[in-house]
């Protein structure tokens, strides 16, 4: 497990204890993990590929976390201590219309590695995760408008429980070799109504304040700046993306207006049972946008 306290990882390794398999999770500082004693921890850092010489040995698969450094090296050393296969936390972009925009970039530079390394492979392709509203529990907590970046867009957002199902059975069960899972969540509502749901779900009315044009560019740019200059420092984007990034979102936004997003059927084909609605995330989490 790599990205074990994530927060599709810290799932996964969940279901994993829960069907009785010996996980090993790795972290570049593994005293501060917090997991159950039962799991084996081990020191190694994606971006050094050597530490993971000592952490892949007796382990059969891996739950991968996406990191482009160093992948090269981290694949062969799975590939010396016999690791086998590889089950991807990527993200829907790779499958996406923009090829060349630096989410896309990244995550298909991992997957073109892996696909290259001559292991088993199978890619985790989720989209907008639930998860991300907990953007709004500052001002839902302290009694605040929630100020949504065109509050009239659709996501069908995907609880990461549901994420983390799929990857568990990818990693237990025979079949999903080479598959590429495109994960939506189980329906597709405005950014207006998640906030309607989260009202519900724990108890109180909320209110909302709809931001659009120029002010989403401001608020994506003073957001994004720490981001943004971190991508550039390791060289993923360059100094003139910036712009372009923030333009790339706020198309999204535009095109999203226009009607409910596709809701994919693949968590139900693996699972057996449909994707988790956002109104039973929000119950989930109702205890996050409580004080």
């Amino acid at each position: 497990m790599t990205g074990a306290t994530g927060n599709v990882g810290r799932n996964v390794v969940d279901l994993l204890l829960r069907a009785g398999v010996e996980v090993r999770a790795t972290s570049r500082n593994p005293d501060a993990l917090d997991l159950p004693a039962e799991v084996d921890v081990r020191r190694a850092d994606l971006t050094e590929p050597e530490t993971f010489a000592q952490a892949f040995q007796g382990v059969e698969k891996i739950f991968l976390y996406n990191q482009p450094a160093g992948i090269d090296g981290v694949l062969s050393a799975a590939k010396a201590a016999g690791v086998r296969y590889v089950v991807l936390l990527s993200s829907l972009a790779a499958a996406g219309r923009d090829p060349d925009h630096w989410i896309a970039r990244w995550h298909l530079a991992v997957e073109h590695a892996i696909e290259r390394s001559g292991l088993q492979w199978t890619f985790v392709r989720p989209g907008a995760f639930a998860v991300n509203s907990l953007l709004w529990a500052p001002d839902i907590k302290q009694g605040r408008p929630v100020r949504l970046h065109y509050a009239q867009s659709y996501l069908s957002s995907i609880h990461e429980r549901d994420i983390a199902e799929v990857s568990t059975c990818a990693l237990l069960q025979e079949g999903h070799a080479g598959a590429r899972y495109h994960l939506s969540g189980g329906d597709s509502i405005t950014q207006a109504e998640q906030v309607a749901l989260i009202g519900k779900a724990i108890g109180r009315e909320l209110e909302i304040e709809d931001v659009t044009g120029d002010d989403v560019r401001a608020e994506l740019s003073e957001r994004f700046a720490p981001r943004l200059r971190e991508l550039i420092r390791e060289g993923v984007i360059s100094p003139s993306d910036p712009p372009g990034i923030i333009e790339t979102r706020v198309r999204y936004y535009l095109e999203a207006l226009d009607g409910p997003a596709e809701i994919d059927g693949t968590v139900e084909r693996v699972l057996g049972k449909p994707a988790r609605t956002f109104a039973e995330w929000a119950v989930d989490h109702r205890a996050d946008f409580t004080n």
